[in-house]
């Protein structure tokens, strides 16, 4: 079942204090919210990442945005959590049936954690991630000016909820509703509870800490220097070059284009795709396209290289790698590359998970030197830039 996630974004962070808004404080060089989506971005179950901020920060968004794969969609919020929700529900795609929320100022959700509260939600309508309490917790009241305890309540029954919450469409729209019938909830589960519907507890995680004061963004930087590896971006080489024959369609760029030859290979022979597919795995140090595709199996036999292309996104995302963009040459005395090389940008960013405009593609002539030159062969080079999604 597809899904979206709304990321609560809308506030001001004035209990942090500074002249930066809180989701746009940094920790270990990259944003609160840029942090807090990355989980999101890489459970396939995604569709689409709505973020709600402040109005004055929708226009232009956050340039942290753009290093996202996923579609993303920026709506302003609120003076309320519960009303920047429900903008945000109003502009979730009907083809959701789950929709999720997250905290922005949680930085430290994972991929797994978004996962197993999607797929509680999906089987029981509403689910949220708690923690059990481990301490004694007693229930204070204030008697003659003093803090005193009332009862000790079974802290067996006692959970802290976190976010991600996770709700399948008619219930996240019965609460939404709730909500702006007048009544409050702290967060959608108390409203979903409100309405009637059972939510369910999905265990959470101690390192999901949410952040509302300086000394919570000194953990959290703490927490990031201690885990997430030097090594962030990542840079790969790739080279292909086929022989043009007569008889064989030719693809480019997932691209096929008029003329009466083609490129000889086992699969369909898209040198543009095996080039850019090999710069990206040789960013993921994760071997070459011939390792993952080879020429005698059966199985690629005149197999789409722009599938071939998705599977190694796939295969790098798994691995903890994102590609943030490409640079392509393709070197060809024909056809012309710039007649088709924004054709080719749609079917090459679709396959890469990223936005069209971070594929660059042009084209080169040899001025008539080798096979290239003769029209015996097309040539390409490409350059893949990656970064590693390690979110501590």
């Amino acid at each position: 079942m597809q899904a979206s996630v709304i990321v609560v974004a809308g506030g001001r962070g004035e209990r942090l204090g500074g002249a930066i808004p809180k989701q746009l404080r940094t920790v270990g060089g990259r944003t609160l919210l840029e942090r807090s989506i990355r989980p999101f971005d890489m459970v396939d179950a995604i569709q689409e990442i709505v973020v709600v901020l402040p109005p004055e920060l929708v226009s232009p968004p956050p340039e942290c945005l753009n290093r996202i794969r996923t579609d993303v969609r920026v709506v302003a919020g609120g003076e309320r959590r519960q009303d920047s929700v429900a903008f945000g529900f109003d502009a979730v795609a009907p083809s959701s049936g789950v929709i999720m929320i997250h905290d922005a100022a949680r930085p430290f959700c994972t991929p797994e954690l978004v996962q197993r509260t999607l797929d509680a939600a999906t089987e029981s309508g509403a689910a949220i991630a708690a923690l059990a309490a481990q301490d004694t917790v007693k229930e204070g009241d204030v008697q003659s000016g003093l803090k005193v305890v009332v009862r000790t309540v079974p802290r067996e029954k006692i959970f802290l909820a976190q976010t991600p919450q996770a709700f399948t469409r008619s219930v996240l729209r019965e609460a939404v509703a709730l909500g702006r019938s007048g009544v409050v909830g702290t967060d959608e589960s108390a409203l979903a509870e409100q309405a009637g519907h059972r939510v369910r507890l999905v265990d959470g995680d101690p390192r999901n800490i949410k952040i509302t004061s300086e000394a919570d963004l000194a953990l959290a930087e703490e927490m990031t220097s201690s885990t997430e590896p030097t090594l962030q971006i990542r840079v790969g080489l790739g080279y292909d070059l086929h022989r043009l024959v007569e008889g064989r369609p030719l693809v480019l760029g997932g691209v096929t284009i008029p003329g009466d030859r083609g490129l000889l290979g086992h699969s369909d022979a898209d040198a543009v795709c095996h080039a850019v597919a090999d710069a990206v795995l040789g960013a993921a140090n994760a071997g070459d396209i011939g390792e993952h595709f080879p020429d005698d199996d059966a199985r690629w036999k005149n197999a789409s290289s722009i599938d071939l292309l998705g599977r190694v996104t796939a295969l790098v995302r798994d691995r903890g790698f994102g590609v943030d963009n490409v640079d392509i040459v393709v070197i060809a005395d024909w056809p012309k590359i710039r007649d088709h090389a924004e054709a080719m940008r749609q079917q090459l960013a679709r396959a890469l998970s990223v936005r069209p405009d971070v594929v660059a593609i042009k084209g080169k002539t040899s001025e008539g030197v080798g096979p290239v030159g003769r029209g015996e062969a097309i040539a390409v080079h490409a350059v893949a830039l990656v970064h590693r999604d390690s979110l501590a």
